[in-house]
């Protein structure tokens, strides 16, 4: 809860990964993919309820092992690979109903800090925006971007880049990194989109920006994770 208006944590993890099989419930770094999550959700100072979302009986298991609170399963339908991915947010609002906040995370994002979360849903209540999402610095600048025609021949893929002759004039773009969403509930469920020209940014370091959806993630996260445990960080 933050000043008296009640947060819920949302954990939306299906069973039919592509990319990475099974991958919200595979062994990261010595526990679950999902646990990740869970954990560092535990750690939040405003998230009065944290639920799972899935249709998987597995992942539902291994959340509840963790902490997580499953009270209900996803409908199979909201849970297929054509399903957008605000639907089954809007179905977890329609279940419980009554909270002010509700902040999205996750479980492909394991490196997300409880400040990150904290981060999002402070800046949601003391800028009285409807909507704060996670996002990281480009480290490859659109401005020298291209696109190409069918004879290769190269266009600008942002136009205005031909006014800066200097790289360190450009100014700042930033991604999506999917580690956190968070909105005002009943909001979210008129727009039905966490994106809008209402919604704020909360930056975080490209380090904790690292969004699982291949093989090779997991061995970048799996590296990092010894890396900091050699250091003795957390």
């Amino acid at each position: 809860m933050i000043n008296g208006k009640t947060v819920l944590g949302v954990i939306p993890a299906r069973g039919g990964s592509k990319g990475v099989p099974r991958k919200n419930i595979r062994m990261a770094a010595g526990k679950p993919l999902i646990a990740w999550t869970i954990e560092e959700a535990h750690k939040s100072k405003y998230i009065d309820r944290l639920v799972l979302t899935s249709e998987d009986p597995e992942i539902m298991e291994v959340a509840l092992r963790y902490g997580c609170d499953v009270p209900f399963q996803r409908p199979v339908e909201l849970a297929l690979d054509d399903t957008p991915g605000i639907a089954p947010v809007l179905h977890v609002l329609n279940e419980l109903p009554g909270y002010i906040y509700l902040a999205l995370l996750q479980p492909t994002s394991p490196l997300r800090a409880v400040e990150d979360i904290d981060g999002c849903i402070e800046r949601c209540e003391e800028t009285h925006v409807k909507t704060c999402v996670s996002v990281v610095k480009c480290q490859q600048h659109p401005y020298l971007m291209f696109s190409a025609d069918r004879n290769f021949m190269l266009h600008c893929l942002v136009p205005e880049a031909d006014n800066f002759n200097r790289r360190q004039d450009y100014p700042d773009f930033y991604l999506l990194n999917g580690a956190v969403y968070v909105a005002q509930a009943e909001w979210l469920q008129h727009s039905l989109t966490f994106i809008s020209d209402e919604t704020m940014g909360y930056e975080m370091p490209d380090e904790r920006s690292l969004d699982i959806d291949t093989e090779e993630d997991l061995r970048r996260f799996e590296l990092y994770r010894l890396h900091l445990n050699t250091s003795g960080s957390n």
